[in-house]
This record gives structure tokens, sequence and C-alpha cells, in this order.
């Protein structure tokens, strides 16, 4: 054998021996340790911030839901239970028209301009639905008091927040629903409504779905 296909063998012997090397490296050594780090110092982010009601998991709370009634027939968008405080719309969401074996929620923003005239529509007819929806008896919402996050999607489609004002203008049709004192439904508001992070970061918030489990477990006591 001469030198030449000697050092081919040599050459192919060395790569061998660096892609299992990095192989194991990269493929199982890595993997291992950064998921052993962050189950020890971030369980819960990295088990996907589960958020359990009943002793079972029932959502993230990094991903918003939808509060909606049984669609009717002939119905091909259903109507929000209005006896649940409501999220963010989802317009964002889209359809699934690749796997239509599930219906799986696309991420996504509309993606159209702020003169848009589908999403002056959209913004419109959403307005006026919030304005209905939450004016109850001795309680009349005006359009000026409706956030901007009532009526627009986030750029995910799937913001799991909402604004404390968002949240202040559903409290009586929530209590009127379920029949509860108004002060015991802004009482469970306050208390879900977690300000800025580090004092300086983002905007206060709701997160629905917690708040809706809280609402969940005043029904059952009451």
């Amino acid at each position: 054998m001469n030198n030449s296909v000697t050092n081919t063998f040599r050459l192919l012997g060395a790569g061998l021996r660096a892609l299992l090397v990095l192989t194991l490296v990269t493929g199982v050594v890595y993997p291992l340790v950064v998921t052993g780090i962050a189950q020890g110092l971030f369980s819960d982010q990295a088990n996907g911030s589960e958020i359990k009601a009943d002793g079972k998991v029932v959502g993230s709370s990094l991903i918003g839901q939808s509060y909606n009634l049984p669609l009717k027939k002939g119905q091909e968008t259903p109507e929000p239970d209005l006896k649940w405080f409501q999220g963010r719309p989802a317009n964002g969401l889209g359809t699934n028209g690749v796997n239509t074996q599930y219906k799986l929620i696309l991420s996504g923003a509309t993606n159209r301009s702020g003169d848009n005239k589908d999403l002056i529509d959209w913004v419109t007819a959403a307005k006026a639905a919030v304005v209905k929806d939450n004016s109850v008896g001795g309680y009349t919402v005006k359009p000026s008091d409706v956030p901007a996050d009532a009526v627009t999607s986030s750029g995910s489609g799937l913001d799991p927040d909402i604004s404390p004002d968002y949240a202040d203008i559903q409290v009586h049709r929530v209590a009127d629903k379920n029949g509860l004192p108004v002060a015991q439904v802004q009482k469970l508001v306050d208390e879900h409504t977690d300000g800025r992070t580090l004092g300086f970061i983002g905007e206060p918030r709701v997160n629905v779905l917690e708040l809706n489990i809280a609402l969940k477990e005043l029904l059952a006591k009451s």
C-alpha cells in the first residue's frame, strides 16, 4: 500500500473520530447539560410555564386561550362566552391549510397597515362588540373607554395578557353574568394585575387564564 492510500485512510480515520467526538459533545453532552441546568434553575419555564387547576395542566401562562360558546348550526365563528373574561382578538391566527387532520394554532400577526380598510373594519366591529357586550344594567361602556388591546391582536396572535383597562371594563359584565357582586370581581382583577417587570419594563398586565381560574374558584365557593 503506497503512502497516498495510507494517508487517505489516516485522514478518513481522523475525520471519523472528529465526527464521533463532535456528535457526542454537541448531540449528547451539551443537550443534557443545558437540559439539566434548565430543569434545575428554570424548571417552570423549561416545562412550558404550565398553569394548573384542579390538579391538572390547563394551559400555559405564555399562550392565550379563547373562551367561546360551542358553535351553533350554520355558524363559522363561535360567540364569546360572556361569563368569562375575554382575551385579545386573535385575527392574526389564520387557518391551517397544511395538516387538515388537526386544528393547529398558527401564530402570526395580521400584517396590515394602519390605513388598511379590512383592519379598520375589524377594529370598528370589535369596538362596537366590546361596547355592546360589556354594557349591562347600570353600567355603560363608551367607545372612548375601549383600550387598543381589546380590539387588536398582538404580533403573535397568542398574547395571554390584557391591560388592566380592558379587564376593568369587563368586571360589570362578568359580575352580572355570574350573579356576583361587582366589588368581588373587581378585587379578583386587582389581585391578578401584575406591574411592569423590574418596575420599568413593559406595561401592567392581567393574565386572562389565571384570572378565569380564580373566577372559577370563586364561583365554586359561592
